[in-house]
């Protein structure tokens, strides 16, 4: 259940963008966010500047951002958001919502992010943007936004029409829990813990602006469907440990096992000579199906060991807020 927002307590909001080189787009962006909002007590903002070698840091400076910090180094968009979360929870912050510093996002739609929270409905919320409408998006992008979300939507079984939306409200209690492994992005697996931890997510629908510049994680369609398999991938290793070797042990298997009944037919039936390759390629399959689900219960052991750290991580954090 999501923690209750209780009247009496002012809520502060805090809002972060992970910035890399964009001195040009940040001003748009800033110059759209709300210093003030319906049930929100104080807003913030916060920049995190990922190693950009432009002035990205003194452009937030002057357009009046309350919280800055400068990676000494470009250390990709997963951290960027991690370390924003972990700044945001510091100062204090009810409420984090998360937006790209390239404009893609209204800001206009952050009340609609953060009513499900007021509303104690939610502590999780996604953005889902229209993808059939957003004409700057391939035909390829579009087909592999819905094959990640529905992975997503498989992994952690929740209903997030969009997974790969960045757009998003996190509460205190909600953000505590959370833990980023991913170096690549975040968005996919912060959806798959919330939906193992119990954390309440929810989406609601947003509008998106024009685009400003292109991705920075859309280098090419080649690179994007590579990075993007390799998450969907991970994502199933890491959550669904069991299932993923499992079926995998149990395809080779059952491909060894045919080749040797294929070869006992023969052998039976006079024809024996001449297939031995059967019983040596089927026996190599079965050994290797029967080892990869051995893997299988051993991940899932893993996977139980890394559920009780993170249990035992929460219970021995102390919020001095």
């Amino acid at each position: 259940m999501a923690k209750k927002m209780e009247k009496n307590h002012s809520i502060k909001l805090i809002i972060q963008i992970p910035c890399y080189n964009e001195e040009e787009t940040l001003p748009v962006v800033l110059g759209e966010l709300p210093r003030e909002l319906p049930g929100i007590d104080s807003i913030e903002w916060l920049v995190i500047d990922d190693g950009s070698e432009d002035n990205t840091a003194e452009v937030a400076r002057k357009h009046g951002v309350d919280h800055i910090i400068v990676h000494p180094q470009n250390k990709g968009l997963a951290t960027a958001f991690t370390t924003g979360l972990k700044a945001s929870l510091e100062r204090g912050a009810d409420i984090i919502v998360n937006t790209d510093a390239d404009n893609q996002y209204k800001s206009s739609c952050i009340p609609d992010l953060l009513q499900p929270i007021l509303d104690n409905k939610a502590e999780f919320v996604i953005g889902a943007r229209p993808i059939d409408k957003i004409e700057n998006f391939s035909s390829i992008k579009k087909i592999l936004q819905r094959l990640g979300s529905w992975t997503v939507r498989m992994a952690s079984g929740t209903d997030i029409p969009d997974a790969p939306s960045g757009f998003r409200a996190i509460s205190r209690s909600a953000a505590l829990k959370l833990n980023i492994f991913s170096g690549y992005t975040y968005t996919l697996e912060t959806i798959i813990q919330a939906g193992k931890k119990g954390i309440a997510i929810t989406w609601v629908p947003i509008e998106t602006n024009k685009e400003l510049r292109p991705s920075r994680l859309l280098s090419s369609i080649p690179s994007y469907i590579f990075h993007s398999m390799v998450t969907i991938v991970r994502i199933f290793i890491v959550y669904r440990p069991f299932r993923f070797f499992a079926s995998i042990g149990v395809i080779l298997s059952l491909f060894g096992t045919a080749l040797l009944l294929r070869f006992l037919y023969f052998y039976f039936t006079g024809g024996g000579a001449g297939h031995i390759q059967s019983v040596v390629i089927g026996g190599v399959l079965v050994a290797i199906g029967f080892h990869t689900i051995l893997i299988a219960f051993m991940a899932d052991l893993i996977s139980v060991n890394r559920r009780l750290l993170e249990q035992i991580k929460a219970s021995l954090h102390k919020d001095p807020f």
